[in-house]
């Protein structure tokens, strides 16, 4: 399995749909997996909100990614786990309206209780929405976990050719970024901001509970973009919803643990 994608195009090939299928809508999988020729490349800034100092990346990815694409870039560049549901909400360039992107609720009783209508993440190109002329279009919402809370922004800066010699050769990739991602399951901002303090302080009363549970170390100002892996889409998609086994070769730890395994 690529860690990265080759320029030029992005996704995985999978075994051709079955020739009884009536109508690409049945495998909405394969129509989105086939690889996808790309020309364009949409860097964005993602900031973690309710930080301080404030979490964020910067990570360049295809023009031709889908929603779903963005949420696997942008968890793996953070360094979440993906093991929470996730969120997207932004105008439609078009219309106007507020849209919703993510995993829809099969009974719509998620959808029906919040008062919308969540599309399909792996339906929908980026390139439909962030848009820089003739409409700006730059800004979105992305909520990672609906307990915890995690919003983050979500700015398109530019949108360049892949022709730019200054560009990566390979894609996702992350350029820029600071401070550490907060451990999964923390409690959201307010409990990550208890947790900082929790293991600063060598008096806190949960200090070696803190420090045991988050393995043994953390330090919120440490990021290394070099250690961003970006996984294969396709297989996130069969390891979420299809019960394919996560590989050893994906990553099974935060960042700040990889900090540590580097070390030894």
């Amino acid at each position: 399995m690529k860690n990265n994608l080759e320029i030029g195009t992005t996704g995985t090939t999978i075994p051709s749909m079955d020739k009884n299928s009536k109508s690409k809508e049945e495998t909405p999988r394969a129509v989105y997996f086939y690889p996808r020729p790309f020309s364009k490349i949409y860097q964005f800034k993602i900031t973690l909100l309710e930080t301080d100092p404030p979490v964020w990346r910067r990570i360049q990815v295809p023009g031709c990614y889908t929603f779903w694409d963005l949420h696997c870039a942008i968890t793996d560049a953070f360094g979440w786990l993906d093991y929470h549901l996730d969120l997207f909400t932004m105008k439609n360039p078009k219309t106007g309206t507020e849209e919703h992107f993510g995993i829809p609720d099969p009974d719509g009783m998620h959808d029906e209780e919040m008062g919308y209508v969540t599309k399909p993440s792996w339906m929908s190109k980026i390139s439909h929405y962030f848009t820089l002329k003739p409409i700006k279009n730059t800004h979105a919402a992305y909520l990672y976990d609906f307990g915890d809370g995690w919003h983050h922004s979500v700015v398109l800066e530019k949108i360049m050719t892949r022709t730019d010699k200054k560009l990566a050769n390979t894609y996702p990739c992350c350029i820029d970024g600071e401070n550490a991602c907060p451990p999964e399951d923390c409690g959201g901002p307010w409990g990550y901001q208890r947790f900082k303090k929790s293991i600063a302080y060598h008096n806190a009363e949960d200090h070696k509970d803190m420090l045991r549970w988050v393995g043994g170390w953390f330090d919120p100002e440490w990021f290394e973009k070099e250690l961003v892996r970006f996984e294969d889409p396709w297989l996130r998609w069969d390891i979420a919803f299809m019960k394919k086994p996560c590989p050893k070769s994906m990553r099974m730890v935060q960042y700040h643990r990889m900090k540590g395994l580097k070390k030894g």
